[in-house]
């Protein structure tokens, strides 16, 4: 057990120091969220509209350029954290497999990087709610930051299974922007105030939409639709594990790839 968690530990703070190091993903951190909601702000009128939100089954009235925050808010999160999810769990691949080859315990590994995913999460989702919380007038900050930690949970899972699955960088971030577009473009209010689309309740955002948009804007907090985010959380993460899981790389396949490295550097 003790060899176990200290696995964990230096795993984990590895993991970390590989988010550190990625000035990309850093940056999408710091400046992209807040520009993006402020594109948001800027680029819709205060005009009040007629948000139907099954979460509370009634109708909600609000001013255009603060649902298209919330929703930008929502989008911004979910790209940066596929990102950062993604990027690391792709480039550490090499890393990874030379770890499981001498012998490193298999669960420490896959349990680092979903904590990893959390924190990332719950980082960003404390940073998105203080910028909402200064651009508007925010009625519950705390079902507002689980809604958005919800979001990077989602996307952190997905880009932990795509940095596990995918053969090259550009196809998994095609897979999380368009996917993340389509996903918050549906579920956009300001573009869709009927929210009537067929399907979209089964979209990964839906529960945390809903969520985010009652907590901002209204006086009531839908609690119950955070559960559908931790479902999509958790079927991602499983996912993620079990392909990490089922992953057995073979010495003679890295002997293989070692020899035709050396060999093109001659």
């Amino acid at each position: 057990m003790r060899l176990s968690w200290t696995a964990f530990t230096e795993l984990l703070r590895c993991t970390l120091r590989g988010h550190l190091r990625n000035r990309l993903a850093l940056v999408l951190a710091v400046a992209f969220i807040p520009i993006w909601i402020f594109v948001a702000r800027l680029c819709t009128s205060d005009q009040v509209v007629r948000i139907r939100l099954d979460a509370i089954s009634t109708p909600v009235f609000a001013p255009a350029s603060q649902a298209g925050q919330v929703a930008s808010a929502l989008g911004a999160i979910t790209m940066v954290a596929g990102f950062i999810a993604f990027t690391e769990t792709f480039q550490s691949r090499e890393v990874d497999r030379r770890l499981l080859l001498a012998g490193y315990p298999r669960l420490p590994m896959l349990l680092a990087k979903l904590a990893a995913v959390a924190l990332t999460a719950a980082l960003l989702a404390l940073y998105t709610t203080i910028l909402l919380w200064i651009s508007l007038p925010v009625r519950h900050a705390v079902p507002l930051a689980l809604a958005l930690a919800g979001a990077g949970l989602v996307y952190g899972g997905i880009g932990l299974l795509l940095g596990s699955l995918v053969r090259g960088e550009l196809e998994g971030f095609f897979f999380i922007i368009m996917f993340s577009l389509v996903d918050t473009g549906l579920q956009n209010p300001v573009f869709n105030t009927l929210m009537d689309v067929a399907g979209v309740s089964a979209l990964p955002l839906y529960g945390v939409n809903q969520l985010a948009l009652s907590s901002a804007l209204t006086s009531q907090s839908a609690w119950s639709h955070s559960l559908l985010s931790l479902t999509w959380s958790a079927a991602t993460g499983a996912l993620a594990l079990l392909v990490l899981h089922t992953h057995r790389p073979s010495r003679a396949s890295w002997s293989r790839r070692t020899r035709v490295r050396t060999g093109r550097s001659r």
